[in-house]
């Protein structure tokens, strides 16, 4: 009876613990990101990139444990700091390029979200006009903790990817090679770097150092229940990655198509996926995407909201009405507004949006990353809590990586295809 009582307590203080860090990894896996990884997926087979998105664990869990406890420690937004400390100008330079990362982001999930109801009848107007119902609906709920608690159970369904991965069949034998022989095939090094730039720029999106900040302030986490939120944040890292490694593997059991999954949309690699494995796994991954749609549509619009307050000292709780925040729930409902219009725009190029949003993100993370190291550093901001050590280091490594990546990013898109 006491072993039973203490599984159930187990399993509530893990229910407990569970918040901003899981929901703002699983976001990561975006309907954007998935179609990404599933794109590299069918482009370069298991090779190359399983070992590398593993490796992501590490970068990941170091940015948002800094955005964590920069909130929980310091007691304010990052906007407010960066402000405070470096002037107004560096302050509206990441609200903007946030806000527009976001807006691009934002799009890829509607895109997702339609693929996913397209498949079962559903025509692209409706498909939309339904996504757009259950984004928008997430305000309409009091309180923080519950409007919490619903997006972690819709990130849980993330498990459908796994089941997908499963279903296609994959060969151990060629995924064991991937971490053997690893390489780059010839004559693909551009490609690989394009690639490569999108899987980190996913990974690191700019949008959570603010979910991720902002949400604990919102939840009071206090200084001394930091080893909370860093479980909370590994946990949501290693289920970020393992969804991410499931997706790609989904994606190499598809590169022996005739089809061109680069250029196809998200309908067509769920249709793809039905010719070759089944009804059941296209069903599955179309509902993943939609989830991961939802889900992340969320968290992105509230990052947007969150950091436009944040910079003009407007009202940003969620345990606030709309009629009392009415201008941070209006960032939140003109940016999803706007996304859906234009996925309902004829001709756009999805599956190539969803990448460029991808390596957009890993481009204008650098600044913002430069910000919250520096800030994560200062002993006047956070004491005792600081970065130090081999922590320090790391944050440095992690800065200087995607200050390569970046720079990498910026000279492709100059060379000549």
């Amino acid at each position: 009876m006491r072993e039973g009582n203490g599984k159930k307590g187990g399993l509530f203080l893990l229910w407990s613990v569970l918040g901003p860090g899981l929901l703002g990894a699983l976001a990561d896996n975006d309907a954007g990101g998935i179609i990404s990884y599933a794109v590299t997926g069918a482009k370069f087979g298991y090779g190359i990139f399983l070992p590398v998105t593993l490796c992501l664990v590490i970068v990941t869990y170091t940015v948002q444990e800094m955005a964590m406890r920069l909130g929980v420690v310091a007691g304010k937004g990052y906007n407010e700091l960066v402000r405070q400390r470096y002037g107004k100008f560096w302050m509206m330079y990441q609200v903007i390029s946030l806000f527009i990362e976001n807006l691009i982001t934002l799009v890829t999930e509607f895109i997702g979200m339609s693929a996913g109801l397209v498949m079962i009848g559903i025509p692209m107007w409706g498909a939309v006009l339904i996504g757009l119902g259950l984004v928008l609906s997430i305000a309409l709920y009091r309180g923080y903790a519950k409007k919490e608690r619903i997006a972690i159970i819709i990130g849980l369904l993330n498990v459908v990817f796994i089941v997908v991965a499963f279903l296609v069949r994959p060969s151990m034998q060629d995924i064991g090679n991937a971490f053997l022989f690893w390489g780059v095939p010839q004559g693909q090094g551009r490609n690989v770097l394009w690639y490569l730039i999108a899987l980190v720029g996913n990974a690191i999106a700019p949008w959570m150092i603010f979910y991720q900040n902002s949400a604990y302030l919102e939840k009071g986490t206090a200084a001394k229940e930091l080893r909370h939120g860093r479980l909370d944040t590994v946990i949501g890292c290693v289920c970020q990655v393992l969804i991410a490694v499931c997706i790609i593997v989904i994606g190499a059991s598809l590169s022996s198509q005739g089809t061109d999954i680069e250029q196809a949309g998200p309908a067509q690699i769920v249709q793809a996926l039905g010719e070759q494995f089944g009804f059941p796994a296209a069903l599955l991954f179309g509902l993943g995407l939609f989830n991961a749609g939802i889900l992340a549509a969320i968290t992105v619009s509230l990052s947007s909201s969150w950091s436009v307050a944040q910079a003009f000292g407007w009202s940003k709780s969620l345990n606030e009405s709309i009629r009392q925040a009415p201008k941070f729930y209006g960032i939140y409902f003109a940016s999803v507004l706007i996304a859906a219009g234009v996925v309902l725009i004829p001709g756009l190029p999805l599956n190539h949006l969803a990448v460029l949003a991808q390596v957009l993100g890993g481009i204008l993370m650098t600044p913002i990353l430069i910000f919250l190291t520096l800030l994560t550093s200062n002993k006047e901001i956070m004491g005792e809590y600081r970065n130090r050590g081999f922590g320090k280091v790391r944050a440095w490594v992690v800065v200087g990586l995607l200050a390569v990546i970046s720079t990498s990013a910026a000279l492709l898109s100059l060379l000549p295809i």
